[in-house]
């Protein structure tokens, strides 16, 4: 087998399912080159996409006297390195939340089809609860339960930051006190366990990828961007027009909707908590994809952006220009599309039309901004190579966490009493594109640095207006607003308890009366005038 000699390996028909194949002697190679037959008339015609994944021990080169410098360096985080299926990662989540159980707690947002928990780890210093002014993060991986990277990630990132906790890492500590964070590991763990079975070497490029109903999750969220669409060619009256918490549509929330278990789990989780950012783990590339992920008249591929472009430009690039792989401009392309071109971030609909998707329906349902990692060329590396992965990632995921911080933050209060004013509407000037405040009156908008024209309105509020500036700086530029009521909102909280109207509200009840008078007689004149003219000229 050394030297030039060939070897025949019979595949298989189903593309999809691997086939392990042997050399019959022990081989010693520099490189292996593969040239797949009869997939297509003579190798050649056509996109030829092929796995392959060479098992091998490594041996030290004779003419290479440095060989330690050229040897890839292993992660010094002590972290449990390996794959771990559902029974093993819910172990391992246990063991992280018994080491620090001042900063972390377990909770589930549902199960999966074949009743496995959706297990989220939430890392606070006040775990449990919401705190005021404090913005909520997530992770979501395992939504295609074969792309298993972004799994392990998370799993890692959770000791990590209980480690460095602990060890007093102030960047760490910083992150905790400041922010609310949760971690979803596995959305699709019925998916991955398929995928588990098979293990890194024999698991197919699409096995594992669906829920046990066949359901692919990443189109299976609500299409509220054909609603949005739909809506601006049909109304006449732009003012009527929403740009933001659009409602799902009746048929999608319906009991007989094919919408997994999982999916509707998700949602359900995205309406109890006020998330500002997210990113959503994938594999099988090396890019960081933005919304909108579904094109406009539903084109193969075009650019489609949000009308915070910017900003989503600035999430995709903070994760793309500090990982190790994606940064490195000697690296080889995945497969047939080179991002290096993109400096590795690509609008999502841009690459191909994705309806339904978490990015899109987490920007239109929610306050929440989303982007897609695509975190690797293999879907399911070996596990030898998750030590580098971790290092390749550690940062990346640091630094996008700590996105969350830019823009304006504050409290929407009532003038009068002080208490927080929930579901308030916060409009940035020259962006189409609205959030809304928490219960408790907090609000979180992200921002690129600059100064904006922030209009603050609550239903029986009257408007407020201020200019906000946000800086370079690594935390969020406060902007609280205090709104009074409308004197139509005063008496009818006066009337709900029984008691009494003031004297001020009656004058201001009274002198409201008296301008709407006069504004209806002036009308009426105007048209007994318009008629007598017309009268006139007849």
């Amino acid at each position: 087998m050394n030297g030039t000699e060939e070897a025949v390996f019979e595949g298989n028909q189903d593309a999809e399912t691997p086939v392990l194949a042997l050399f019959n002697t022990s081989t010693v190679a520099r490189y292996i080159r593969i040239n797949p037959q009869t997939w297509y008339q003579n190798g050649t015609d056509g996109d030829v996409c092929l796995r392959a994944e060479v098992l091998g021990c490594v041996l030290p080169d004779p003419n290479n006297i440095y060989a330690w410098q050229t040897e890839p360096e292993e992660s010094r985080d002590k972290l449990d390195f390996r794959h771990h299926n559902y029974k093993e990662m819910r172990k391992l989540m246990k063991s992280v939340n018994e080491a620090c159980p001042d900063i972390t707690r377990i909770y589930s947002i549902g199960k999966s089809h074949m009743g496995l928990k959706l297990y989220v780890m939430e890392i606070s210093d006040n775990p449990g609860k919401h705190e005021l002014g404090e913005p909520e993060f997530r992770y979501v991986a395992g939504m295609h339960g074969n792309e298993v990277l972004g799994r392990e990630l998370l799993l890692n990132l959770m000791q990590y930051i209980c480690q460095e906790y602990q060890r007093g890492d102030q960047r760490i500590v910083h992150l905790v006190k400041e922010t609310r964070i949760h971690l979803l590991p596995s959305m699709n763990p019925d998916g991955y366990e398929m995928a588990f079975k098979k293990g890194s070497e024999l698991a197919g490029w699409a096995q594992g990828r669906y829920s046990y109903q066949g359901i692919d999750m990443n189109h299976n969220f609500a299409d509220l961007n054909s609603v949005m669409w739909t809506a601006i060619e049909l109304e006449m009256d732009k003012s009527k027009l929403i740009n933001h918490y659009f409602p799902i549509p009746e048929q999608y929330t319906s009991e007989d909707a094919f919408v997994a278990s999982e999916t509707r789990a998700v949602i359900n989780w995205m309406q109890n908590i006020p998330f500002v950012l997210s990113a959503n783990l994938h594999g099988g590339e090396l890019v960081v994809t933005y919304p909108y992920d579904m094109t406009k008249d539903w084109a193969p591929r075009e650019h489609t952006p949000t009308a915070d472009e910017s900003f989503f430009r600035w999430l995709a690039t903070v994760y793309a220009s500090t990982n190790q792989v994606m940064s490195n401009p000697d690296r080889r392309p995945c497969h047939n599309k080179d991002f290096l071109r993109y400096n590795n971030i690509i609008n999502g609909a841009d690459w191909h039309n994705v309806p339904g998707s978490m990015n899109d329906f987490s920007y239109l349902h929610t306050n929440c901004f989303e982007v897609t990692v695509e975190l690797s060329c293999d879907k399911f590396p070996h596990a030898s190579e998750l030590p580098v992965e971790w290092r390749n990632n550690r940062e990346s995921l640091l630094v996008y966490m700590e996105q969350v911080h830019r823009g304006i933050k504050g409290v929407v209060r009532d003038k009068d009493t002080e208490a927080g004013i929930s579901d308030a509407v916060i409009k940035v000037d020259d962006i189409d594109h609205h959030i809304r405040s928490a219960a408790d009156g907090d609000y979180w908008r992200l921002l690129n640095p600059g100064e904006y024209q922030v209009t603050v309105s609550a239903e029986g509020y009257y408007p407020s207006t201020r200019t906000c500036r946000v800086m370079y700086d690594h935390f969020p530029t406060g902007c609280d607003f205090r709104l009074t009521k409308t004197p139509k909102q005063r008496l009818r909280e006066i009337l709900a308890r029984g008691g009494k109207i003031p004297k001020d509200l009656q004058l201001r009840l009274r002198q409201l009366r008296l301008k709407k008078l006069r504004a209806s007689n002036k009308a009426s004149n105007q048209r007994r005038a318009a008629t007598a003219r017309r009268a006139g000229r007849t």
